[in-house]
C-alpha cells in the first residue's frame, strides 16, 4: 500500500468513526431529549416562594438595630403588597406565554384551567401569591388556589411544625458545627468585611440626622449554635444570622419599589444591596441548607413531588400526588425555606442575577417532565427562575426580550450531560434525598 493509500484509508476510517458518533449521539439526544425539538413538555412542578411582603418583625425589634426608624408599609406585617401581587401576575403571564410556545398550554382562553392544580400554604401572602399566578397564568378564567385553614400547620410546606418526624437534635447541631469549624464565631469573621458594611448602612451610613443613640450593633449578638426545640431543632445565632433578616428586609423594600430615602435610608443601591445579600445566603446556606437540615424540612414535600411526576409519567393515579392524572402543571406556592430546603436535600446550586443560591421574592424551582416523541422514556429538567432586582422593583413587564433568569440546574445525583435526568435516574435521586421518617404519605 502506498503512502497516500494509506492516508486515504486512515481518512476514511477516522470520517466513518466520526459519523458513528454523530448516529450514537443523536440516538441518545432522541432517547433523553435535548430540548422542544426532540421531546414534547408534558407536565411541570413549579415550587415558588411568595412575593414581596412587608417585614415579619415588629417595628421596635427592627428599629433597636437602626440608627433612623425603618420605613412604614401599606399593608400588615407578612402580607402580600399589592405591588407583589402585580409582580406575580405578570411571572404568571409570562409563565402562560413561555409554557404555551413549548406547547404545554394554548396560548388564549381557559381549556387549560382544568389542567393547572394550585396548591398554598395557609399564610395570606402564599395564598395571595397563588391567586396572582393564576390571574396571570390564565386570566378571567376559573381557577382554585387550595389551601388549608388559615393558620393551620400545613405538612407540606411546615412538616416540623405540623408534626411529621421528629428530629435528632444532637445530630443536627453537629451537622451545622461540622461544617463551620465547630465554631459559630467563624461565621462572623467569614463575614466580617459585609457585616462591618451593614452595620454602617444600620448606623445612617452618614445621612441620618440625631440617630438614635441607644442603637445596638449587629457585632453586639453573641454567636452560638446549640440545641433548640419543637419545630425548631437548632439555634443558630449570632450576627450573621441577625443580619440575614435585616438584609432581606433591605431587600424587600428595594423590591418593592419604595423611594431611594426609603430604601435602606438613602444608603443602598442594587450592587450594595447584591453583595450584602451574600450574608443572607449565607445563613440559608448553613441554617437551612446543611443536609441533615435540609432533608428534614423537605422530604415530605420531595415524596409528593415526586408521586406527581409519576402520576404524570404513567398517565395512571398515584397515591400521594397532588392534582389529577391529566394535569399539565402543580404550581406550589410556599415560602425561601421551602426552596432552600429542596435544593439542600438535593445538592441544587444556582446563580440568579449574580447572587448565589438566592431565593428571592416570587422565584421558583421547576421540575419539568419531558416525553421523547420516539417514544422512549421519559426525563426530567430543573430549572430555577427568577425576576431580577430591578424587574421587581420597576415592575417590569416580562417579555422573550425581557425575560426573568431563567438557570439550568444539576442534579448531581442523575443529571447526564445535556442536563436531563432520565425518568428512573431522577426517581432514586429524590428517594435517595427523602428521609421517610419526615414523610406523611396523606395530606
Amino acid at each position: 500500500m502506498t503512502k497516500c493509500s494509506a492516508v486515504r484509508l486512515a481518512l476514511v476510517l477516522f470520517l466513518s468513526y466520526f459519523l458513528l458518533l454523530q448516529t450514537e449521539l443523536a440516538a441518545q439526544t432522541a432517547g433523553h431529549g435535548s430540548g422542544s425539538d426532540g421531546a414534547t413538555l408534558q407536565y411541570v412542578v413549579m415550587l415558588s416562594r411568595h412575593g414581596v411582603r412587608p417585614p415579619l418583625q415588629s417595628q421596635a425589634d427592627l428599629d433597636r438595630f437602626s440608627a433612623a426608624p425603618w420605613p412604614k408599609w401599606s399593608v400588615a406585617p407578612g402580607i402580600l403588597t399589592p405591588h407583589g401581587y402585580g409582580l406575580m401576575k405578570i411571572f404568571g403571564a409570562y409563565d402562560r406565554s413561555r409554557f404555551a410556545a413549548q406547547g404545554l398550554f394554548a396560548a388564549t382562553g381557559c381549556a387549560d384551567a382544568a389542567r393547572v392544580s394550585i396548591i398554598a400554604d395557609t399564610d395570606e401572602r402564599t395564598r395571595a401569591t397563588g391567586r396572582a399566578l393564576a390571574d396571570g397564568l390564565l386570566p378571567g378564567c376559573k381557577v382554585t388556589v387550595y389551601s388549608l385553614h388559615f393558620g393551620f400547620n400545613d405538612p407540606l410546606f411546615r412538616p416540623l411544625e405540623a408534626g411529621v418526624g421528629h428530629a435528632d437534635v444532637g445530630l443536627a447541631v453537629s451537622a451545622i458545627a461540622g461544617r463551620i469549624g465547630g465554631e459559630p464565631a467563624n461565621l462572623t469573621e467569614a463575614y466580617r468585611l459585609r457585616l462591618a458594611a451593614l452595620d454602617n448602612i444600620l448606623a445612617g451610613c452618614g445621612r441620618v440626622r440625631n440617630p438614635n443613640p441607644a442603637r445596638t450593633s449587629i457585632f453586639s449578638v453573641s454567636a452560638s449554635l446549640h440545641a433548640g426545640s419543637g419545630d425548631r431543632p437548632v439555634s443558630l445565632n449570632g450576627p450573621v444570622p441577625t443580619a440575614s433578616y435585616l438584609v432581606e428586609n433591605l431587600l424587600l423594600e428595594y423590591t418593592e419599589g419604595m423611594s431611594n430615602a426609603d430604601t435602606g435610608w438613602g444608603c443602598i443601591d442594587a450592587a450594595t444591596l447584591r453583595s450584602l445579600m451574600h450574608i443572607n445566603d449565607a445563613a440559608w446556606e448553613y441554617g437551612t441548607r446543611t443536609p441533615y437540615i435540609a432533608r428534614m424540612r423537605a422530604s415530605n414535600l420531595l415524596y409528593h413531588i415526586e408521586k406527581s411526576m409519576a402520576q404524570s409519567a404513567t398517565g395512571k393515579p398515584v397515591a400521594g400526588a397532588l392534582g389529577a392524572a391529566g394535569d399539565h402543571m402543580l404550581i406550589l406556592v410556599g415560602h425561601d425555606t421551602n426552596i432552600a430546603a429542596v435544593a439542600g436535600a438535593l445538592n441544587l446550586n444556582w446563580i440568579v442575577d449574580g447572587l448565589v443560591d438566592d431565593t428571592p421574592p416570587g422565584g421558583a424551582l421547576l421540575f419539568e417532565l419531558w416525553r421523547p416523541r420516539n417514544g422512549g422514556r421519559p426525563f426530567v429538567r430543573v430549572e430555577y427562575t427568577a425576576q431580577t432586582l430591578d424587574q421587581m422593583r420597576q415592575g417590569q413587564t416580562l417579555t422573550a426580550a425581557n425575560p426573568p433568569v431563567e438557570d439550568p440546574v444539576f442534579v448531581p445525583a442523575c443529571s447526564g450531560a445535556d442536563g436531563s435526568c432520565a425518568w428512573d435516574s431522577f426517581v432514586g435521586a429524590m428517594r435517595q434525598a427523602i428521609n421517610p421518617a419526615f414523610v406523611r404519605p396523606q395530606r
